[in-house]
C-alpha cells in the first residue's frame, strides 16, 4: 500500500520572533516494513541556514536557523510512503520471553536496531515495581513473547481510559499510570516501562495511523494525527514487532513509521528554541491518505 502523508505544523506567536533554530524529525526512514519513495520539508520563512544528518537511532534530524523576524513559522512535511503488506505474528509460535531477555542481556551491537540499546530506564520510562508487576501477569513463566506482549497490549487498551486532557508531552509513565488515562504517547510509554522492568528490550515509535472516513462521507482535510506505539525485540527470526495498545492490536500496514527511539524524548517531532517574549498557539494538521483514494 503506498501512502501520501502530509504533516503540518503552524506556530502563531503573540509577538514578533527575531531568532528560531527548530530540530525535526520528519523524514520517515526506509526499513523492513516501509519503503520511503520521496520525502520533503519546506519551511516558512525561508531558514537562513539548513542542515541534516542521522541521529543515534536511525533517524534523519533536519536543524534549521531562522533569523528574519516573523510572526508565524509553518512547517510541513510531505512523503510518499510504500508500507509492505505485514500480517500479525503468530503469537504462540515465537520463543519464550525468559529467552528472548537473555539473548538481549548479551547483546553487544550498539546499531540502531541492537535491543542493547532499549533495555535501561529513561525519564519517562523509568522502571517502577507497580509498573512492572502490572505487565508480569500477563508474562507467566515459559509464555511465548508475542502472546504475552499481545495480552499487555489488549490489557492496557482495556484498563486505561484515552483521555486528551489528562496529561501532556511531558507526563512521565507513573504519572499516568497512576491516573489510568492518557493517549496513544502514555500507553506506549506504560507499556514500554513494564517490559524493561521484565529485562526485555522495548522501543517507541512516533509514527501515523491511518484512519478511514465514515461510509459515504469524504476524508477530511487535516483530520488525521501522529500516531505512538511500542515495538518489542522478539529474537533474531522475528525482529522487532510493533504493538498498538491505544488500538489493542499488532502495528500493521495502516502503521507508518517515522522514527524510533528510546522514548518520546529521541523522536519528538519539532523542538527546538525562539527568542521572544508572550505566547504562542500551536496548529497541527495530518494527513494519511492511500494512493487509489479518491
Amino acid at each position: 500500500m503506498i501512502y501520501s502523508v502530509r504533516h503540518k505544523t503552524t506556530y502563531r506567536y503573540e509577538a514578533s520572533v527575531e531568532y528560531a533554530r527548530c530540530v525535526m524529525r520528519l523524514t520517515p526512514a526506509t526499513s523492513r516494513t516501509q519503503t520511503v519513495l520521496e520525502s520533503r520539508i519546506h519551511v516558512s520563512p525561508v531558514p537562513a541556514q539548513s542542515d541534516w544528518r542521522i541521529g543515534s537511532f536511525g533517524e534523519r534530524m533536519t536543524t534549521v536557523l531562522i533569523d528574519r523576524p516573523h510572526k508565524l513559522l509553518s512547517i510541513e512535511a510531505r512523503s510518499r510512503i510504500d508500507v509492505h503488506s505485514v500480517r500479525p505474528q503468530l503469537p504462540f509460535d515465537s520463543p519464550n520471553w525468559e529467552a528472548i531477555r537473555a539473548l538481549a542481556m548479551v547483546e553487544t551491537g550498539l546499531g540502531p536496531d541492537s535491543p542493547a540499546s532499549y533495555l535501561y530506564p529513561m525519564a519517562r520510562t523509568p522502571v517502577l515495581p507497580a509498573i512492572t508487576d502490572y505487565a508480569r501477569t500477563s508474562f507467566s513463566p515459559g509464555r511465548p513473547i508475542i502472546a504475552a506482549a499481545a495480552e499487555l497490549t489488549k490489557r492496557i487498551h482495556a484498563d486505561f481510559t484515552y483521555d486528551r486532557k489528562a496529561t501532556d508531552v511531558a507526563t512521565p509513565a507513573a504519572a499516568s499510570f497512576a491516573a489510568r488515562r492518557g493517549v496513544c504517547q502514555d500507553f506506549a510509554h506504560i507499556m514500554i516501562a513494564g517490559l524493561r522492568g521484565l529485562g526485555l528490550p522495548a522501543a517507541y515509535v512516533s509514527g501515523y495511523l491511518r484512519t478511514v472516513p465514515p461510509p459515504g462521507r469524504p476524508r477530511l482535510e487535516g483530520a488525521d494525527a501522529t500516531h505512538a506505539w511500542a515495538s518489542v525485540w522478539c529474537g533474531s527470526d522475528y525482529g522487532w514487532v510493533g504493538f498498538d495498545p491505544t488500538n489493542a492490536c499488532q502495528a500493521q500496514d495502516d502503521h507508518l513509521i517515522l522514527a524510533t527511539g528510546r522514548d518520546y524524548g529521541d523522536v519528538a517531532p519539532i523542538e527546538g528554541i525562539i527568542l521572544a517574549p508572550g505566547r504562542q498557539l500551536l496548529k497541527v494538521e495530518v494527513d494519511v491518505v492511500p494512493q487509489d483514494e479518491v
